[in-house]
């Protein structure tokens, strides 16, 4: 670290004093995190979601930190993560009945349960606002609703779509990315974790490229569902489930073309996100690259880099990129010098060369 620089220690004290002093801001008042908890609610899913823990309020917390630094607060976060004892695995959430606050679908105009638009930018106007205001929202008229059946289950009833599982599937107890090494192959389930806990630009990124042609995918939003979920947990000395609470999530179907194969005939294909809070983005990001990786499953050739496994899931934790490409701040006297005298000799060979 920087104790060897002049100053030593009190130099960095006074960098943290600044740094503090900086975040506290000149004239307004400090923002409360129930303030940015509850209107920043997008920036917020995104830290759960990358920090691998749902709790708004400790997300709120870790941004205000932070100064609004979205990695920095995910590594908060993931550290807070740490210290928290692990009592067991959840029950994996019902999502099918999931009550939608909004429940979009680009594949058919009258979906059985009707689209229910809910809180989005998609139908504004991309116009900066002089001032925020904050409308009267009507009740929603909750009589007669029609059940809201996934798109998916529509198109599996006419066998148009993959099973959502194998003849022969089994539900092993997950694997913990948090806690065990990555080790390649992965399965898909073992994926579906990276992805959640990936940076949501570079799945973005990768999504965006599957669409313009780097990777075999042909893609529709089969469904875009946001809605709270019941969390359900099966203490051990209890012996059967029990309901824990309810967590806000972003679910996305994504369906894909596919041309069929020697045992598979033509049918469309899934990629799945699942996500904390209003992240829409995210999880249209997440199911796109699911898809793309799920190459070996559909016999398909590896041509991109969102096919690619490895590439995929080694450069999409930024935690760990924040800190691979920050400690290059750090000092590196040693090396650089090292480096320099190499340089020297190889420049006095070469001009004293015939």
């Amino acid at each position: 670290m920087y104790v060897a620089v002049k100053g030593g220690e009190k130099a960095i004290a006074n960098a943290h004093a600044l740094l503090a002093k900086r975040g506290a801001g000149e004239d307004a008042a400090r923002i409360d995190f129930a303030q940015l908890r509850d209107q920043m609610g997008v920036l917020v899913a995104r830290v759960m979601n990358e920090g691998s823990l749902y709790d708004p309020d400790l997300a709120a917390k870790a941004l205000l930190q932070a100064q609004g630094d979205v990695l920095e607060a995910i590594t908060l976060l993931r550290s807070y993560r740490t210290t928290l004892p692990r009592f067991g695995v959840a029950s994996p959430l019902d999502t099918e009945g999931l009550p939608s606050e909004r429940r979009v679908s680009a594949t058919f105009k009258d979906v059985p349960g009707g689209q229910q638009l809910g809180a989005t930018f998609d139908y504004t106007h991309r116009l900066l606002a002089d001032e925020l205001e904050t409308p009267e929202v009507p009740e929603p008229d909750v009589e007669g609703e029609e059940p809201m059946p996934r798109v998916t289950d529509l198109l599996g009833e006419s066998a148009l779509i993959e099973p959502d599982r194998p003849e022969q599937w089994t539900d092993p107890d997950p694997g913990d990315l948090t806690r065990e090494p990555t080790t390649f192959p992965m399965t898909r389930a073992e994926r579906l974790q990276a992805l959640a806990r990936g940076d949501e630009g570079f799945l973005l990124s990768l999504g965006y490229s599957t669409q313009r042609g780097f990777g075999n995918t042909h893609p529709f939003v089969g469904e875009v569902r946001v809605g709270e979920v019941e969390v359900v947990f099966e203490p051990g000395e209890i012996g059967h489930e029990v309901p824990i609470g309810r967590i806000e999530v972003t679910e996305c179907q994504m369906v894909n073309q596919f041309a069929g194969g020697e045992d598979r005939p033509p049918q469309f294909t899934r990629g799945y996100g699942l996500v904390f809070g209003r992240a829409e983005r995210k999880a249209m990001s997440m199911s796109l690259v699911d898809r793309a990786l799920r190459k070996d499953e559909f016999g398909e050739r590896e041509v991109s880099p969102a096919q690619d496994e490895e590439f995929v899931i080694a450069h999409s934790d930024n935690v760990q990129a924040t800190g691979f490409v920050e400690h290059l701040k750090l000092p590196h006297y040693v090396d650089f010098q090292a480096e320099l005298g190499l340089i020297r000799r190889l420049r006095e060979d070469h001009d004293g060369r015939p």
